[in-house]
């Protein structure tokens, strides 16, 4: 028996969204929107189930999805791919598995920034490498630049982030990612920015990746997700992007975890990808709309909301709001007595957890986030009263 498995529990988005079913409430805890997706998307893959190939499409990705990551790049972050430097997968954390198993050996230290999604360092340790845990502060999370220096050793090979930031929102800026090149290339490190969230990003800001920076470009490995992009969670299409001897190192572990992807979704997210920028605009501001009426809504219910300039999530304080109770202990009851599912932060810390914080998902239906700011506010109230 694997000792790294043994130990694993079920997940806290499983949990949460299990208690979801099981009460009938309210889902805001884990990150997917109640609706089907794009009648855009959905029509180009019931036409490629219908009229193109059903078998094994070429390991790294067809053709037509990989032209049209590079084309989606190059007119949303000025970046230039070429295909050998784009490799298809079977979601984002599949991405993630592959440049684990392809770039580290039993071991090797790998820099983690917490919070964390709770994949990252299971996967570390299946490896064998070893997890090394630097934090974001509340409340504006920027990275903790010191510590991520003093984290670094002659055994350090990998330096994993997340930007735009799941669960707090903030986001890494180019003069960020300049000093870490700085970090990168005098140690040799190898950085994998976990970018899936930056289609999801509002009020004006621009997200920076990596590789847009001359330092990094090769030795950056970039992954995003088509289910991030069009909100499509289920399709689980995702990709990672490198310079071409990184990428076609990491391809390698990728054709022994998945092999490939569903040809047709990955036809039907090609398709998506080279819908004109206004489309993707559009798309983006439906979310925005949700955002703004769950942010304004709590907000008057009393709970002090944090500032996010990313993904489909809102944070609360919960001493800021009144609330004198641990996150863990918050969202079990508000499940239970509220009716309305959140996720703790501290489900994101692999050690040393932050227990201040709850996340609620915006991206529901505008009747079902006004249920949800109904119960919340009366929740509050049994809280503070």
């Amino acid at each position: 028996m694997n000792r790294s498995i043994a130990k694993l529990g079920t997940t806290i988005f499983e949990v949460m969204s299990g208690l979801a079913r099981e009460t009938g409430a309210i889902n805001l805890g884990q990150g997917f929107p109640d609706a089907q997706g794009p009648a855009e998307l959905l029509d180009a893959a019931a036409r490629a189930l219908r009229d193109k190939s059903n078998q094994y499409p070429p390991m790294r990705g067809l053709p037509e999805l990989r032209a049209a990551i590079a084309h989606y790049y190059a007119a949303q972050q000025g970046l230039t791919l070429a295909d050998e430097e784009i490799v298809v997968t079977s979601g984002a954390t599949e991405a993630l598995a592959a440049c684990i198993f392809a770039l580290l050996n039993p071991g090797d230290e790998i820099i983690f920034v917490q919070p964390l999604y709770d994949a990252y360092v299971p996967l570390a340790e299946l490896v064998g490498a070893v997890p090394k845990l630097v934090s974001l502060e509340p409340p504006h999370w920027r990275l903790p630049m010191a510590a991520i220096r003093a984290a670094v050793t002659s055994k350090t090979r990998v330096i994993l982030l997340n930007s735009p930031h799941n669960p707090t929102g903030s986001m890494i800026s180019a003069t960020e990612f300049e000093m870490l090149a700085e970090i990168c290339v005098a140690n040799d490190i190898v950085l994998v920015c976990d970018e899936v969230w930056e289609a999801m990003v509002f009020d004006g800001t621009r997200h920076v990746s990596p590789l847009a920076i001359a330092a990094l470009r090769d030795r950056a490995v970039k992954i995003g997700s088509a289910g991030k992009i069009f909100s499509v969670t289920g399709w689980k299409v995702g990709w990672l992007c490198a310079a071409p001897p990184l990428a076609s190192m990491i391809a390698r572990a990728h054709q022994f975890l998945t092999f490939t992807t569903p040809p047709a979704l990955q036809w039907a997210v090609a398709e998506g990808l080279m819908l004109p920028p206004e489309w993707h605009k559009a798309h983006v501001q439906s979310h925005a709309d949700g955002r703004a009426r769950l942010e304004q809504g709590l907000r008057a219910a009393g709970y002090a909301v944090l500032s996010s300039s990313a993904t489909w999530f809102l944070h609360v304080d919960l001493p800021g709001s009144g609330i004198h109770i641990p996150d863990g202990q918050f969202s079990d009851r508000s499940v239970r007595e509220a009716g309305v599912v959140t996720i703790p932060f501290s489900a994101f810390y692999a050690q040393d957890p932050e227990t201040r914080f709850v996340r609620f998902c915006f991206t529901k239906p505008e009747a079902m986030l006004d249920e949800a700011l109904a119960r919340l506010a009366r929740f509050r109230e049994t809280l503070v009263g």
